[in-house]
């Protein structure tokens, strides 16, 4: 299973990024093979639509786990449909974040939170 972190950087004790669409760094923790992967966010830097850029890279990584902040609803939606499960989670360390979704201490993610500039409405 893979489980997908945005981050502010890319180390384990990196602090966890509340900006989904904009966090510079998805770290990616494969709990099959233990593995780390640090993938830089493409659409942190986008004039608009990063959460949707950032929810197409989540799912190309072939994600199961989202941990982040909070998704914006365009976010919100692929993330869904894709059938990613979506966790909201405070800013702490990554490798705290993940342990606190193994001991299911975190809050599903169950709708989408504001959405931010690059947003008209």
């Amino acid at each position: 299973m893979k489980i997908v972190i945005s981050a502010m950087g890319k180390e384990k004790e990196s602090i966890l990024d509340r900006r989904f669409g904009r966090c510079e760094y998805f770290q990616i923790f494969d709990t099959e093979t233990s593995e780390f992967k640090v993938v830089t966010n493409k659409a942190v830097n986008a004039n608009g639509g990063a959460g949707i850029a950032a929810a197409n890279q989540v799912i190309d990584e072939g994600a199961n786990v989202l941990i982040t902040g909070n998704l914006g609803p365009n976010a919100y939606e692929l993330i869904e449909k894709a059938g990613i499960d979506a966790y909201s989670c405070a800013s702490v360390p990554v490798h705290q974040a993940i342990e606190m979704y193994q001991n299911n201490q975190l809050e599903n993610i169950k709708a989408a939170g504001r959405a931010h500039h690059g947003m008209h409405h």
